[in-house]
């Protein structure tokens, strides 16, 4: 891989080591489609960038796309090995009762986990998702209590849940940004599950229902994730496609109809594939300084990253990138793997487009006191003549 040059600078009075490299002409880049939706964002899943958004935090009804919290706990009890696919769970009058759409599972037979799961993502059914809250924690109110749970550890703040189907009912909210941060660990963390959201029909009972998400028939790159239409929500989509190994991740919310939550999303993944790149910079626990160290076992310490650095560009910018590096001025033993001792800095054209802390590589452990007392003569007298 072809790194971006790096500018290495002593923080401090922030001392510049070797010059930088010339910027390049920024790409010309279109404004944003104009999106006739309440709320939409588009966002990179890997590096959160926001490419396109508006109401973003704006608390709204989300109709079905609640599924998605609905089959996340469900992903989540599994992966905890409290719940299991092959499951038979037991279907009472309340779930056969629920009103919307459905995936006809009848009272008193008994559905496996699985094709619950699968009536709930495809079918977006709601006697499903109450079939399955109950089994999970007795009842869908309690269930209601373990989504809000969830949205707390994801980071959803302007949501909370008050049932499993997304069905009206007041106090049950969420934003576009939440969606997001649901939809993205519902990707990393439960790929397997996600897989159900590409699927374009199920058959239960003997009957065969479509995916209502449309897009999975208009793109071959688009995998997910759901529809959700109520009079109050309006027509709402979360969509997410990969091309090239870019995953983006749109949501639109409040649009007038079937069709235009469809274009409207369409509008907003091909922008951001049209202009917009993630690249890799730099792998994680790979050197990218080796810095004076005083009082240790060795003279010097390795820097690098813990988490690999991945950014997201305007389209054909990335040689354009600079790399700045700030380290600590003065480095002293003992150090420990990890210790964090600088700063990488990239820029383009000028602006810091990503941090992130450098870190120790290697344990240094102190000197013996001869040459710690060696080191101090040294250093003092290197910053008495340098004047720091």
């Amino acid at each position: 891989m072809c790194y971006p040059r790096i500018v290495v600078r002593l923080s401090a009075c922030v001392l510049l080591l070797s010059a930088g490299v010339s910027q390049g002409e920024a790409p010309i880049i279109p404004p944003a489609p104009a999106i006739a939706a309440s709320s939409y964002v588009l966002v990179d899943a890997d590096t959160q960038k926001i490419l396109v958004q508006q109401n973003v935090n704006e608390s709204l009804p989300p109709a079905s796309l609640t599924k998605i919290m609905t089959s996340y706990v469900a992903a989540v009890e599994m992966d905890a090995g409290r719940l299991s696919p092959t499951e038979m769970v037991p279907v009472s009058v309340n779930a056969w009762k629920t009103p919307g759409s459905r995936m006809f599972i009848r009272e008193s037979s008994s559905v496996s986990v699985s094709d619950l799961v699968k009536g709930i993502i495809i079918q977006s059914g709601n006697d499903a998702s109450v079939a399955i809250a109950e089994h999970i924690a007795g009842s869908e109110g309690a269930f209601a209590d373990m989504m809000n749970q969830q949205a707390v550890q994801l980071g959803m703040t302007s949501s909370q849940f008050q049932n499993a189907t997304g069905l009206p009912a007041e106090g049950h909210y969420t934003s576009a940004w939440d969606l997001v941060l649901l939809t993205r660990s519902l990707i990393k963390r439960f790929p397997e599950s996600y897989s159900n959201y590409g699927q374009r029909s199920f058959t239960h009972n003997d009957i065969e229902q479509p995916n209502r998400n449309r897009l999975l028939w208009r793109d071959r790159t688009v995998d997910g994730v759901k529809t959700g239409h109520t009079e109050e929500a309006g027509y709402c989509l979360v969509a997410s496609a990969e091309r090239d190994g870019m995953r983006l991740i749109s949501v639109v919310m409040g649009t007038k109809s079937d069709e235009a939550r469809m274009r409207e999303s369409q509008k907003l993944l091909s922008y951001g594939f049209r202009y917009f790149e993630t690249q890799k910079v730099y792998d994680a626990d790979v050197a990218l300084k080796t810095a004076d160290l005083w009082y240790g076992e060795a003279d010097t310490v390795e820097l690098g990253l813990k988490e690999e650095v991945l950014v997201t560009i305007p389209r054909g910018s990335y040689d354009s990138l600079d790399a700045e590096l700030k380290v600590r001025k003065v480095i002293e033993a003992p150090i420990s793997a990890g210790d964090e001792l600088g700063e990488l800095r990239l820029k383009l054209h000028g602006d810091v487009v990503h941090r992130a802390p450098l870190h120790a590589l290697v344990d240094v452990p102190e000197a013996g006191m001869f040459s710690r007392l060696w080191d101090f003569v040294v250093l003092f007298f290197k910053q008495l003549i340098s004047g720091e």
